[in-house]
């Protein structure tokens, strides 16, 4: 069978792909909110208490629904690139990525030699169906989607250079870091921070590449859609619990009620 990864095509179809971030680091929540029809789920191994093992069972029960998984590595570490691919990751989002050079090592970890460096043995593994997938080795490299995150000044300023690897799908901009490395640590939406991301917006959508970012403001997540990010995640799960335990608990405990996060303050 061909290289199929419905979330890459329509990166490359610019079709926007609307997603929520999961950082519960649980399946059975990740397979509840898969009912809710997102295009695309983030799996955090970043920020959220995933290793391997749990990211496996988080795709497994994705596996029966539409929506796409993204998982972010907590780095990108050639050998845990080759982990997550071999259970069976085909999108991957990896964070702090600055120059070129690191995006093209990134490239090669997810490529099969000769174009790479990616250890093989999917006959052993998940993602060939334990080799019941004949042709994997022959399609695997198509099937690849590789997302970098741009989050410092120093990306910003390399970013033409990130744009421009071949093999990188697309660039996330965070905000969060982004804010911080620019001084402005715990405030995204500060003025000068907004600026910078549509700037960037604007020159990775020009490249030709995916653009996209996380927030939890319905209003700012709309004006990114509208400059031309392809993919977008427009909340994050434990927040989205969070904020409604709050409210309910509010409208019987008011005494008790810790307050609502303000949308958007989470990145």
């Amino acid at each position: 069978m061909p290289a199929h990864n419905p979330f890459k095509a329509a990166l490359a179809a610019r079709q926007a792909q609307i997603g929520l971030w999961m950082s519960a680091a649980s399946p059975y929540l990740a397979e509840i909110t898969a009912t809710a029809g997102f295009d695309w789920l983030l799996v955090d191994g970043e920020h959220a208490p995933n290793d391997v093992r749990s990211i496996l069972q988080t795709l497994q029960a994705l596996g029966p629904y539409r929506s796409q998984a993204v998982v972010r590595a907590v780095s990108g570490e050639t050998a845990l690139i080759k982990q997550l691919l071999d259970v069976g990751a085909r999108t991957l989002l990896i964070p702090m990525v600055d120059t070129a050079e690191q995006a093209a090592a990134l490239v090669r970890a997810t490529r099969y030699p000769p174009f790479g460096v990616r250890g093989v043995g999917s006959a052993v593994a998940r993602v060939s169906q334990w080799s019941a997938r004949k042709d994997y080795l022959d399609v695997a490299d198509d099937e690849v989607c590789l997302l970098v995150q741009a989050e410092t000044v120093t990306a910003m300023q390399n970013l033409d250079a990130l744009c421009a690897v071949d093999g990188v799908d697309g660039v996330f901009i965070g905000p969060a870091d982004l804010a911080a490395s620019m001084g402005h640590r715990g405030n995204p939406g500060h003025p000068e921070v907004q600026a910078q991301i549509e700037s960037a917006m604007r020159t990775i959508v020009a490249s030709g590449k995916a653009a996209g970012t996380l927030t939890s403001d319905n209003a700012l997540a709309r004006r990114y859609l509208e400059l031309g990010c392809t993919f977008v995640a427009t909340g994050v799960d434990v927040l989205v619990y969070a904020n409604a335990a709050r409210k309910l608990a509010a409208e019987f405990l008011p005494e008790r009620a810790q307050q609502v996060s303000a949308p958007g303050a989470a990145y």
